[in-house]
Parts: C-alpha cells; sequence; structure tokens
C-alpha cells in the first residue's frame, strides 16, 4: 500500500497536479492559520485527486479482552493514533475552531472560504478590547482624567469582558489539548450514568464525526486522500461477546459512507463464527455466522497453503529472531573454539557437551531447513506452529543428550521429525503412546519393541473410532490423516522402542490427551468386562440328566 501510494503521488506530480503538504515546521503554522479563518470545501478538483496516503494503525484485540468494553478499546485506539499522527494541536485546534467540510455548489474550484463570521467576531473583540485598553489606560496615565473614576470602572470593564472570550478560547483549546478523545471515551466508559448505554453511542459516534471531519479537513490542506487502516488481530483469542461487540464497532465506524476507514480483520474463521453464534447478534440471520461474517467483510480474502520455499524462509525467519537458536553463528564459534585449541582430551566435560549439544541443533535445523530432506515437507504453513517447532528442537536435543548421550540416543534428525509428529498430530500420537503404555504395562511379547507405531495405531484404529464422540475436541488437533499414514508407514517408520527412547523428551505434546484416552480405553475396557461377566452370569441353562 505504501509502495502503491508512492506512485500515485509520482504520477499526480508529473500530470502538474499541486505537490503535497504535511502539517510540520511552517506547514503547521499555516495549518493553525487555516483552522483559525477558513472553512474547506470538497471540489471536483479534490474528488479527482489519485494520490492517496494511508495511516496504518494495529489493533489487537487480546491486550484489551480484559475490559467491559472491548469496541470501546477499538474506538480510543483510533482517536489516540490519529492524534499521534497529526499531533495534538491542529486536534485540539479543530474541536474549538474548525469547521467541518462542506462540498462545493457547482464546478467551483475554490478549495478555502474565508469564515467572515469568526473575523469578524474575532476583529470586534480585538477592538473592543483595544478600545477598553486605550480608555483605562488613559484614566490612569492622563492627568486630567486620573479623578474620573466612572472612565477607570468603563474601560476596566470593557477591557475584562472583550478579553475574556479570548481566554475561554485558549483555555478550550488547552482543555482538548490535555484531555484526549480517548481520555474523554474512557471516561464516558467508567461512567456509572453510562451503565445502561443510555446515550452513551452517541457520544462515541460524536466523536468519530468529530475525528472524520478532521481527516476530511487534513485531506483538502495536504492535497491528498487520507486513509486509515485499522489491522485488527488476536479476535480468536476473545471471548464470544467481546467478538461480537468489535464487530459491531466496525459496523458503526463504517456505517457513514464517507468514513475513511479500511479495516483488515485478520481472524480464523473457524473460531469466529462459533463465537458469533454463540451471541445474540444473530437474530434474524438463522444463527449462522458464516451469514454474519459474508455481509460484514466487504472483500474477502483466505489466505492459500504456503509453498515449500516460503516455508523454508519462515522457518530460517523464525530461526534468526532468537540468539540462541542461531546455529549458524553458535556453530561458527565452536568450530573456530575447537580449531584453535585442538581435540584435546583434557577439556573440559562441559565445554564438550555443549559443543555437541550444538552441533546436534545445527544438525537438525539443517535437516529442517534442506528443500530436498523429506522431513522438510511435513513443515506446518502456519507460522506459530514453525515458531514453535523452532523453539522445541534445541530442548528435546539437549535433554536427549542429557539422559543418555547421542551414542545411546536418536540422531537429531530423528528427534527433529519426532517433534514435527507431536505438533502436526498430537491425538493421534498420544493414542499410539497410551496403547504401546497399557502393552508395556502387560509384559509383551518378544519382538514388541520392533513393531513400527503405524501397525500399532492400524491395530488399535478401530477402538479410537469407537471413541471419537468423547475425543472430538483433541482428534480437532491433528493435520491431514493421510499425511501421518505417509510420515509414519514410509517416511519415518518410528517403531515403540523409539517412541520409549524420546516420550520422557517429548515437551511439546499435550499429555493430558493421553490421559484422557487411558481413562477412555479403562472404562471401555471396563464396560466390556462388566458386559461379558452379566451374560456369564445369566448363564446357559444346562439339561437335567435323565
Amino acid at each position: 500500500m505504501r509502495e502503491e501510494a508512492a506512485r500515485r503521488e509520482e504520477r499526480e506530480l508529473q500530470r502538474g497536479q499541486a505537490k503535497p503538504r504535511s502539517a510540520e515546521g511552517w506547514g503547521l503554522l499555516l495549518l493553525l492559520w487555516y483552522l483559525a479563518f477558513y472553512k474547506p470545501v470538497i471540489t471536483e478538483l479534490h474528488l479527482r485527486r489519485k494520490n492517496i496516503g494511508f495511516i496504518f494503525i494495529r489493533f489487537s484485540a487480546w491486550q484489551y479482552a480484559g475490559c467491559d468494553k472491548l469496541w470501546a478499546g477499538l474506538v480510543t485506539t483510533l482517536c489516540s493514533s490519529v492524534r499521534h499522527h497529526f499531533g495534538a494541536l491542529p486536534l485540539s485546534v479543530y474541536h474549538v475552531m474548525g469547521a467541518r467540510p462542506r462540498f462545493a455548489s457547482g464546478f467551483s474550484q475554490k478549495e478555502w472560504v474565508l469564515k467572515r463570521d469568526a473575523c469578524l467576531k474575532l476583529w470586534g473583540l480585538l477592538v473592543v478590547l483595544g478600545a477598553g485598553l486605550g480608555v483605562l489606560l488613559a484614566a490612569l496615565l492622563v492627568p486630567g482624567l486620573k479623578e474620573h473614576r466612572a472612565l477607570k470602572v468603563v474601560g476596566s470593564t470593557v477591557t475584562s469582558l472583550s478579553g475574556s472570550g479570548l481566554v475561554l478560547g485558549a483555555l478550550s483549546v488547552l482543555k482538548n489539548l490535555l484531555v484526549s478523545e480517548k481520555q474523554k471515551i474512557e471516561r464516558l466508559t467508567n461512567s456509572e450514568k453510562f451503565t445502561s448505554q443510555l446515550g452513551f453511542m452517541s457520544k462515541v459516534r460524536g466523536e468519530v464525526e468529530v475525528l472524520i471531519g478532521f481527516l476530511t479537513f487534513m485531506e483538502i490542506f495536504e492535497r491528498r486522500r487520507l486513509r486509515v487502516v485499522l489491522e485488527i488481530t488476536s479476535l480468536d483469542l476473545c471471548y464470544p461477546e467481546k467478538v461480537a461487540g468489535v464487530l459491531n464497532a466496525m459496523n458503526t465506524l463504517l456505517s457513514d459512507a464517507n468514513a475513511p476507514f479500511i479495516f483488515v480483520l485478520a481472524v480464523d474463521p473457524s473460531v469466529i463464527v462459533p463465537c458469533l453464534e454463540q451471541t445474540g447478534c444473530m437474530k434474524g440471520l438463522a444463527d449462522n455466522g458464516y451469514l454474519y461474517l459474508s455481509r460484514t467483510v466487504t472483500l474477502p480474502f483466505s489466505i492459500p497453503r504456503m509453498g515449500s520455499r516460503s516455508r523454508l524462509q519462515c522457518l530460517e525467519a523464525a530461526v534468526q529472531t532468537r540468539e540462541d537458536l542461531m546455529y549458524r553463528v553458535i556453530t561458527g564459534n565452536v568450530e573456530r573454539r575447537r580449531r584453535a585449541k585442538g581435540r584435546a582430551a583434557a577439556a573440559p566435560r562441559r565445554e564438550v557437551a555443549e559443543e555437541e549439544a550444538v552441533r546436534c541443533i545445527h544438525e537438525a535445523f539443517r535437516c529442517l531447513h534442506d528443500g530436498a530432506d523429506l522431513l522438510a515437507r511435513y513443515l506446518p504453513s502456519n507460522g506459530a506452529q514453525l515458531r514453535r517447532i523452532v523453539n522445541t528442537v534445541p530442548v528435546t536435543l539437549r535433554l536427549l543428550l542429557h539422559r543418555g548421550g547421542r551414542p545411546r540416543g536418536p540422531a537429531p534428525r530423528a528427534a527433529a521429525a519426532w517433534v514435527v509428529l507431536a505438533d502436526r498430530w498430537p491425538c493421534r500420537l498420544s493414542w499410539v503412546l497410551q496403547c504401546l503404555e497399557d502393552a508395556w504395562q502387560a509384559r509383551p511379547p518378544p519382538g514388541f519393541e520392533e513393531r513400527s507405531l503405524w501397525d500399532v495405531f492400524r491395530q488399535h484404529l478401530a477402538e479410537l473410532c469407537a471413541l471419537r464422540q468423547p475425543l472430538h475436541n483433541a482428534l480437532g488437533l491433528d493435520e491431514d490423516p493421510e499425511l501421518f499414514e505417509a510420515f509414519l508407514a514410509r517416511d519415518f517408520p518410528f517403531t515403540a522402542r523409539d517412541a520409549r527412547a524420546l516420550l520422557p523428551v517429548t515437551v511439546n505434546l499435550d499429555h493430558s490427551i493421553r490421559h484422557k484416552m487411558g481413562l477412555l480405553r479403562g472404562l471401555d475396557r471396563l464396560a466390556k468386562e462388566a458386559a461379558a461377566a452379566a451374560k456369564v452370569s445369566r448363564g446357559v441353562q444346562c439339561p437335567q440328566p435323565k
């Protein structure tokens, strides 16, 4: 959007249009002069302007999730960001002396009209103030008039009355300078008399209308179109009623046809739609959250899945954002230290362990980042999941080295593959681990340790399908089941022995899922045993001997 704005401005300058100006330096004084003495006019020339300026505002709903009115946080963020962008003084002067732009009559190209009433009032006050000061000074300084007390009273009265008007205007500007729109809305929100919402929305709407008028004023002054872009994120982390409140606030701000707002709503519909359907805002829409979103969002854009190159770039960015995981830098330092000191047998044990850990982390990340490696094909397309994997791989490898050392533990590539497996299919992996744990407790037959996890999963798949209703939410955490089969059956055939070695260091798997599965398996087995015992107790009636 910034690049498009720069291209448009360059094209407008090539067409011979007036150069845009800003409210900085001498431009600020010029802006204050226009605010005080001129009315802006929206002309045909202004409507045909192609150059545009964007004001970007980021609103994280999670930061305001604790307040009673999340949508009020959206409005206050909007007001404070616009105030910060243009400065507090121009907005304060606009509150007191500014005039809302009006459309031109006919084809007039005149964008500024003198405020004659304001000029007459100001000049009238200055003339009266000058006359009062003249009378007062004459009564105080002229020898022949010192004895006339009436002149002193008249002069002081006229001076005080005319000066009070100027002082009140300055105090109004100072009040708006000290008390921002954000503070006004927060004060209204905390006020007890607005608990019932009576008149509250009209107050907020008034503040928003003043803000829209000021933005239109600045459009004409800067000679460019202005658009406020609000990026709303983390809405899917809030309570359902807060989600509906933010969407209602968006509709309120966009209700004005000339509102210069663009909302970028970054959400997961699978999370937002159930939240909307739980609130009372769906009345009349047949409780259909998707229908509500389709009527609210004017340009839906579903981000496609990442390609392999984008996933690797995202992985690289996730690694480089953490100083302790910059494996190339760390490994380079270790290699230089090793060449300097040599492979001395008397090296401290802790330093040797650290070198081994760094080398294993380097090898694991190299496998993840190698596009030709099969492991890179299973990287998730979600940036948050990639960061979780980047954070988990070093911890897993250090725990493996701490428990048994590399010669007896899985290879770094296998450990990284196990981390990816636990991150992408937590429910299915938990089921396999629970089945293995039950088998280990029952003393499995020889050779059981060499069984592949895919064979174990396929053997107990029917039992998992029978428990799919109580495990519905946990199964929703898993991704493509076909990829799970390809991962375990073909590319990474982990065995029960590998699972026994990796389970104690698996830190990115919610073990409560496995515990719930163990409880469900126990209850299911108990129910089957009770049914069998009841069948036996009824028995089969044996014939009496003759």
